[in-house]
C-alpha cells in the first residue's frame, strides 16, 4: 500500500501580521499542492492551518482514507501539540499546565477531529536545512504572503 507523503509549512511577515500556509502532497506518484493566507494572523496559526488543509484534502480524495500518511512539519509546536500536549489539554479543560487557556484551541480541535481514524504519523523536519519539499513549501508560503502584501 502506497504511503501518502505530506509536507506542510506556515509563516508570517511579523507575528502577528500577514501570513501564509502551504502543503505538498504525494499520492501514488502524483503531487498536489495548495497554499493561502490571512492578512492578520500568527505563525502558529498558519502552521496549524497548513496541516488542517492538507488533511482535509486527504479526507476528500477518494481511496485515500486507509493509506498510511506520513506528515512532515518543521513546526515543533504542531508536532508536539498533536502528538503529546493535546491529550493533557483535553483532560485539563483546554488549559495549559500553567492554567492559561490553550491558544488556537479551535484549530487544535479541528485538527484533532481530522486525525481521528487516520493511519497518520507526524515527522519533524528541520526547517531551512535543504530538504527539497520543505523548501518548496516555504517558498509557497512566502509567495502567499507576498500576494497578500501586494493586496492580491
Amino acid at each position: 500500500m502506497d504511503t501518502i507523503v505530506i509536507y506542510t509549512d506556515g509563516g508570517c511577515f511579523g507575528n502577528p501580521g500577514p501570513g501564509g500556509w502551504a502543503y505538498l502532497m504525494q499520492i501514488e506518484g502524483e503531487t498536489t499542492s495548495a497554499s493561502g493566507g490571512d492578512v492578520e494572523t500568527t505563525n502558529n496559526r498558519m502552521e496549524l492551518t497548513a496541516v488542517i488543509r492538507a488533511l482535509e484534502a486527504v479526507r476528500s480524495a477518494s481511496g485515500t482514507a486507509a493509506k498510511p500518511i506520513e506528515l512532515h512539519t518543521d513546526s515543533q509546536y504542531v508536532k508536539r501539540g498533536i502528538t503529546e500536549w493535546i491529550s493533557h489539554w483535553e483532560r485539563n479543560g483546554w488549559r495549559t499546565a500553567g492554567g492559561d487557556a490553550v491558544k488556537n484551541q479551535e484549530l487544535w480541535r479541528r485538527l484533532k477531529g481530522l486525525t481521528e481514524g487516520l493511519p497518520l504519523s507526524f515527522r519533524w523536519v528541520k526547517g531551512h536545512a535543504n530538504d527539497p519539499l520543505n523548501e518548496r513549501c516555504d517558498a509557497m508560503v512566502k509567495e502567499a504572503i507576498a500576494a497578500l502584501r501586494r493586496g492580491g
